[in-house]
């Protein structure tokens, strides 16, 4: 699990990141990344009341917490990330397939 110093809190970093980050998309989600000057990753995730209610909402943060805090720990460089869990199939798909390809496709592109 990410530690509370390694989440996104603040609006103005998820609008950051949003805007000035690159985007990769999948099938269940959509990953924004940027680099970032600070001394670790920071991860935070939007999961509207479309994907399902409370109960699928919550789980699908938890396990989109557990899969950045690995991915993250062994990134290359710092970066700020924000993903986006797209509706129907958020609860269905591969999350964890979706959101490793999602990411190392955003740090290829930063790295670049």
């Amino acid at each position: 699990m990410l530690p509370a110093r390694s989440r996104l809190r603040n609006p103005g970093d998820f609008r950051d990141t949003l805007r000035q980050g690159v985007r990769c998309g999948r099938p269940s989600l959509v990953v924004h990344a940027r680099r970032t000057p600070q001394e670790c990753s920071r991860a935070g995730f939007i999961v509207s009341k479309s994907v399902g209610n409370a109960v699928h909402r919550n789980r699908v943060k938890r396990r989109l917490r557990h899969l950045a805090a690995h991915a993250l720990a062994s990134a290359p460089f710092t970066v700020d990330v924000v993903v986006r869990a797209l509706p129907p199939a958020a609860t269905a798909a591969d999350l964890a397939s979706d959101f490793d390809a999602a990411l190392a496709s955003a740090l290829d592109r930063l790295a670049s």
